[in-house]
């Protein structure tokens, strides 16, 4: 029998409506390579280009060091999560607060996973929404260099407003398309950004790779922020049970097959993206590399355009992704506690009104990705590499041996959440200082 038909035996027609018209579990025909390109999207934003800044601060040693052993923690921690997808038989966690109830019990669960998760996705779409105004910019800047300037607002306003339109998708699964082409498009202005640098670095001479600062005490917190650059940069896992929730399942062929088919494939994309950008754009530009590679380059002109062009259009998948689960949330808090009727006026005065918000908030705040590492800090990291260690402590409890080694690997992420409170606090000074 189908898992899915399983879940359902115990709900009545009306749940099942309302589970058939929730964008999260409106479709279940995904298969790995949609896994793989939601996944890709959803990871690979253009924090990509601040990479070499951070391995600036870093140095070469410790930077390579951890930037693999997020690559590889992170990697671990996405595969316990769809391991635990549906880790009780005939039942399928969809989202991630129902991984957290299962774990901690219905009330604390929810307290544990929906603030965090909440935090990193809605900040996510206002950085989204700041990031495509900026690059828009960036390209008029670049393409056209003798036009006239147009403040950073009204190109936030002009990026937000196709969001209105693609906001009406109904489900994860209706914006695969903007989801592939926004994958294509993170690989296209990675693979610019270090073969644009590595053909500058021809031209280098007298590259200075020692530390910017010539305080110690400076270096730390620049190291120290640094780590939760690198940190943010892999971290996707919030949408990662809602991207699984989209696959078929059967007990021959459990959604966790295709999915983690596709996450191999995701992460070896994101390695193209993420390894060649840091590693050559610090190697050509050393310590003088800026906190975003494209504005290193300057020249020529048309590359850095396209590249700003490839990132706004990114950024509008990107932004799709992360709203998708908020629309959920939303949505099934209006139908099943408040009893509104799943209708399209209700679900254009939902998606519209957060469209709005986010935008106003990157209008009026457009220096917000300044504080995406306190937010980041605060919920980002927990809930990509450490709060997916505890759950599966407490569901799975593995032999003793495997709690041993799982314990071992679950310290070092505790001490890296120790760490982005750090972080965080440390990027929230240097923002307002």
């Amino acid at each position: 029998m189908d898992h899915d038909n399983m879940k359902n035996d115990d709900k009545t027609a009306e749940e099942k409506a309302i589970d058939d018209w929730l964008p999260i579990t409106a479709a279940r025909n995904a298969t790995w390579y949609h896994s793989a390109f939601h996944n890709v999207t959803a990871m690979v934003g253009d924090a990509v280009l601040s990479l070499p800044f951070a391995l600036s601060e870093l140095g070469w040693g410790p930077g390579i060091v951890i930037l693999v052993l997020s690559w590889i923690i992170t990697l671990y921690t996405l595969w316990q999560m769809v391991e635990m997808h549906e880790i009780i038989p005939g039942k399928r966690l969809d989202r991630y607060h129902e991984l957290g109830q299962m774990a901690f019990g219905e009330k604390l669960g929810l307290w544990i996973v929906v603030p965090q998760q909440l935090t990193v996705e809605i900040s996510t779409c206002i950085v989204y929404m700041v990031t495509g105004g900026k690059s828009l910019k960036k390209f008029q800047e670049s393409a056209f260099p003798n036009s006239k300037s147009i403040r950073t607002t009204y190109f936030i306003l002009i990026f937000g407003s196709c969001h209105f339109i693609l906001s009406l998708l109904p489900s994860l699964n209706s914006i695969s398309g903007i989801s592939l082409a926004a994958a294509f498009m993170s690989l296209s202005y990675s693979t610019i950004a270090w073969t644009a640098s590595l053909r500058k670095g021809m031209y280098q001479e007298n590259v200075d790779y020692s530390y910017r600062d010539k305080t110690t005490s400076r270096n730390v917190l620049n190291f120290l922020s640094a780590m939760g650059d690198v940190a943010f940069a892999f971290a996707g896992h919030n949408v990662v049970l809602e991207i699984q929730a989209t696959i078929p399942s059967t007990p021959e062929q459990p959604s966790k097959k295709p999915m983690w088919k596709g996450v191999k494939v995701a992460y070896i994309i994101v390695a193209l993206c993420y390894f060649p950008v840091a590693l050559v754009g610090y190697f050509v530009f050393g310590n003088s590399v800026d906190d975003n590679i494209l504005i290193t380059l300057e020249n020529p002109n048309w590359l850095i355009a396209l590249a700003n062009l490839l990132v706004v259009f990114h950024v509008i998948g990107g932004y799709q992704i992360y709203a998708m689960p908020v629309f959920d949330m939303i949505e099934t808090y209006l139908t099943k506690q408040k009893k509104f009727r799943p209708s399209i006026p209700l679900r254009m005065a939902v998606r519209f009104t957060y469209v709005v918000i986010t935008m106003f908030i990157g209008m009026a705040i457009p220096f917000f990705s300044g504080l995406l590492g306190f937010f980041g800090g605060l919920a980002l990291s927990p809930t990509s590499y450490f709060l997916p260690c505890i759950i599966w402590l407490n569901l799975v409890k593995p032999r003793r041996f495997s709690i041993s080694c799982t314990g071992s690997l679950l310290m070092v992420l505790a001490a890296a959440g120790g760490l982005s409170t750090l972080i965080s606090s440390y990027n929230t000074y240097k923002f307002f200082s």
